[in-house]
């Protein structure tokens, strides 16, 4: 009777718990105005009216075609559809691959206004029409009556930026020319393609902070990464950031920001992930100290000036670009709160850093690294490591899986054989060498999220081998004479070699290392303790689903709500899921049209809590794409 009585008040007081949130959810900003969910890119909700009890009944209760789609079989590229919806003005906002953007009704997925940039459906600088969304803006005052007091945001591939009222979708005449932004007039050195506007700006008060994306791994000197801060209203040009020196414009490039940034809204610090110059494996020309390229570097968000830069990579020659926005976090360790900064990386390592400071909270150390063995290479002969927080791939190559080198009649086995393999930070050889994390991940470039209640920080991560291997410039050249080269080589013009990449699979397309291939973790931040790891997403192949114990790689990031529930996408399955923080376990999923490669987006709206997810799909998990986006809620009155 009392262990009754007992279970009973637990479950009264866990009920009034749960509703105390709930209702303080409701009272709170339960927006998604940015891409990260907010400024410190923490991908954290306080709504709470879907919970761990009640996740189970969640249904579709809208679902959106934007008809902006292709598959690559006609003249338009395919699409891969990455944008992060965003709910703010009592709307739902969507940038599609087309450069079009949605105003949507986000109790009813109804759309209220649509505005075409009327860009061209081509793909410059990438394989595939891309698009992370949209940016939103407005005056601290709203003036009424005035035109484009709240600004929505959309870049196009060929570099430009176009600004559109926010309550009626028409364009934005004072900003730019007619509401259109070139941001192409800045690019002046190495200009041989545009700067590629894929990531919508970052918004800090009355400032757009933009960086761009470039092609990679086609030419060895390419335009040098450079961050602009814009006048929100007008697009007038406050400051620009440089990330390369201007000596080393003639041997090199890129170190560009190509994905989200975070904001400190105290300190009006902004904080750069920069990714690795060009040509990307192989640095033998580039042998000037380049001490921003795959860096995290803080700047002055008023005047662009460097506060502090730490670098993740020395002399990076594996594309290991530091690819996601650092989530801000305030950590409560030892006694004491530190403002902290987590940055996930395509090496697997979490660096936890002082975000005022930018000195490890963790500790961060030196360790030899192999040499290269490739004639005018110089591999920096040191690397930092991490071990706390536990990396999210492990240290080592796994090791052949034995049932593909069966399948596959010793095919792994043989090829392991032939390749250089000497840990990690193995250099890119001739002869070909196991990357182990490659180029793929690790963490990609949505990051993690942060629950600051409890510390919590989840991160989804891959865990993939590729192959690189150089190729000397006259063999490149005479297999492109013959005719002979292959959709993984890539010509890096310009440098001593070219370059082959390819995932380390058996001829019929299983992968060769064990599994899993794909995690997701829960870490305590405070103590740097690794709470919980278990595989995430489900491999389709032949037509099947694999084994969970497989795990997926994944593209996308999770969404935390003060409920302690995570919503993810990702997996190359195409399901959503809701997963329990505490436990790691999944609670709820449903089928989507194609893999939901963008961070879903969760808010309040009518009293009635929405999750809200964009499948798109990327080539690079599965060839199937989409122009669906579709939002969940609880049944009813959200019991």
């Amino acid at each position: 009777m009392r262990k009754t009585a007992a279970a009973f008040l637990a479950s009264a007081l866990t009920f009034s718990a749960t509703a105390a949130l709930a209702e303080d959810a409701q009272a709170q900003d339960t927006t998604w105005p940015t891409f990260n969910g907010d400024l410190k890119a923490q991908k954290f909700s306080p709504a709470a009216q879907i919970t761990p009890a009640n996740v189970k009944n969640l249904k579709k209760v809208w679902e959106l075609h934007t008809g902006d789609v292709s598959d690559g079989s006609g003249k338009v590229p395919a699409s891969d559809w990455s944008a992060t919806p965003l709910f703010v003005n009592d709307t739902l906002y969507l940038g599609t691959p087309f450069y079009r953007i949605f105003a949507v009704d986000p109790g009813t997925g109804k759309v209220k206004w649509s505005f075409d940039t009327h860009a061209k459906l081509e793909a410059p600088t990438q394989p595939e029409m891309k698009n992370r969304g949209v940016a939103y803006w407005q005056a601290e005052n709203p003036q009424a009556g005035q035109p484009c007091q709240k600004i929505v945001y959309i870049g196009t591939m060929e570099a430009k930026l176009f600004a559109v009222d926010a309550d009626t979708g028409k364009a934005c005449e004072n900003f730019g020319e007619k509401g259109v932004l070139d941001v192409n007039q800045w690019n002046r050195t190495n200009g041989i393609w545009p700067l590629s506007l894929l990531q919508p700006p970052t918004v800090y008060k009355d400032m757009l902070i933009l960086g761009w994306a470039g092609r990679d791994w086609g030419e060895k000197v390419t335009p040098p990464g450079t961050v602009f801060g814009i006048d929100a209203r007008t697009g007038q040009l406050k400051w620009t950031f440089n990330a390369l020196p201007q000596d080393a414009d003639a041997n090199t490039g890129t170190s560009n920001v190509w994905a989200s940034m975070s904001v400190d809204p105290d300190s009006g610090m902004v904080y750069l992930p920069i990714s690795s110059p060009s040509p990307d494996f192989f640095g033998g020309a580039r042998t000037e100290d380049l001490p921003y390229a795959t860096s995290v570097t803080a700047l002055d968000g008023n005047t662009g000036k460097v506060v502090w830069s730490r670098q993740l990579v020395h002399h990076d020659i594996w594309d290991y670009d530091t690819n996601s926005a650092p989530v801000l976090v305030d950590i409560k360790k030892d006694g004491q709160t530190v403002p902290a900064l987590v940055q996930s990386s395509k090496q697997g390592f979490l660096y936890v850093l002082n975000r005022k400071t930018g000195e490890p909270i963790y500790p961060i150390e030196e360790k030899p690294v192999p040499a290269s063995d490739v004639k005018g290479e110089k591999a920096s002969p040191t690397q930092p490591f991490v071990a706390t927080p536990e990396p999210t791939v492990p240290e080592k190559f796994p090791g052949i899986w034995p049932f593909a080198d069966w399948a596959s009649f010793g095919y792994c086995s043989r090829t392991l054989a032939n390749l250089r393999y000497d840990g990690k930070f193995t250099p890119p050889s001739i002869k070909g060498s196991l990357a182990w994390p490659a180029t793929s991940g690790g963490v990609e470039w949505g990051g993690g999220a942060v629950d600051e209640t409890t510390g919590t920080y989840i991160v989804n991560s891959s865990e993939v081998a590729q192959i690189y291997r150089l190729i000397p410039r006259a063999d490149y050249d005479k297999l492109k004479a013959d005719g002979k080269l292959t959709s993984s080589d890539y010509e890096q013009k310009g440098a001593d070699y070219a370059f082959h990449l390819e995932t380390f699979l058996t001829p019929s397309g299983l992968p060769c290392w064990k599994p899993p291939y794909g995690t997701i973790s829960a870490y305590n931040l405070g103590t740097g303790q690794l709470l919980w790891r278990k595989p995430f997403g489900e491999v389709q192949k032949w037509g099947f689903y694999m084994p969970d114990s497989w795990g997926s790689a994944t593209i996308g990031a999770p969404v935390i709500t003060a409920s302690g529930l995570v919503f993810i996408g990702a997996s190359m399955d195409g399901r959503v899921r809701a997963i329990d923080e505490k436990t790691g376990d999944v609670l709820w999923k449903a089928l989507v049209d194609a893999p939901a490669v963008a961070m879903p987006a969760t808010y309040m709206y009518k009293g009635r809590q929405y999750v809200v997810f964009v499948a798109g799909g990327n080539s690079i998990l599965v060839p199937r794409v989409s122009d669906q986006v579709v939002a969940y809620a609880l049944p009813g009155n959200g019991s």
